[in-house]
């Protein structure tokens, strides 16, 4: 009986060395490196819409500002948003909305900063009925701020003349514009 118990005892011993062994081969580290890393493409788009619009409300119910887009493209990796032909109108609570148009457009992820490219403008027409219009080749918006600012080129009608300068920073709320530096102005005499 002795001689049945240690046969019994080899056989499963050596069952599970070799068990051991399989498993060693099929799991060991040598394995795992030189793995080629799987590449990410950060311009994968996950979701996108055309012809899209949004609006968003103040907390007493009044429009902050609405836009539209011809596309809006999501990009999966950075949560940035692409935006073909961009119109935004800021109202700030206002019915005299600031009009802000571009040929594209980049929204970070959490929507409080949009980038404005190429062909940008930033009009208005105030309650006196006084156009301002405000042009630059690129322009970075706040909308939750009502704050936009450039180091770009700008060029402002308005006001009974031209003023233009390198670089702004623009408070839409209190309709106040800083031209940051080489200003100049030509104005009409009355």
């Amino acid at each position: 009986m002795l001689s049945k118990k240690i046969r019994n005892f080899l056989i499963f011993a050596v069952i599970a060395l070799l068990f051991a062994a399989v498993g060693y081969w099929n799991i060991s580290p040598e394995r795992f490196l030189d793995q080629p890393v799987a590449k990410v493409n950060e311009g994968a788009i996950d979701y996108y819409a055309t012809n899209a619009y949004s609006v968003q409300f103040l907390p007493d119910g009044k429009v902050q500002y609405e836009m539209t887009a011809d596309k809006v493209e999501h990009l999966k990796v950075s949560e940035v948003t692409l935006l073909t032909k961009p119109d935004l109108n800021l109202y700030r609570g206002t019915e005299f909305p600031w009009h802000v148009t571009s040929e594209r457009g980049e929204v970070n992820p959490d929507g409080t900063e949009v980038e404005l490219i190429d062909s940008v403008r930033v009009a208005r027409t105030d309650a006196k009925n006084r156009n301002t219009l405000i042009t630059s080749s690129r322009m970075t918006v706040f909308p939750q701020k009502q704050y936009a600012q450039t180091e770009q080129d700008v060029r402002i009608d308005g006001a009974g003349g031209v003023s233009t300068g390198k670089g702004m920073k623009a408070y839409l709320k209190e309709s106040r514009i800083h031209l940051l530096s080489n200003v100049r102005g030509q104005y009409e005499a009355r």
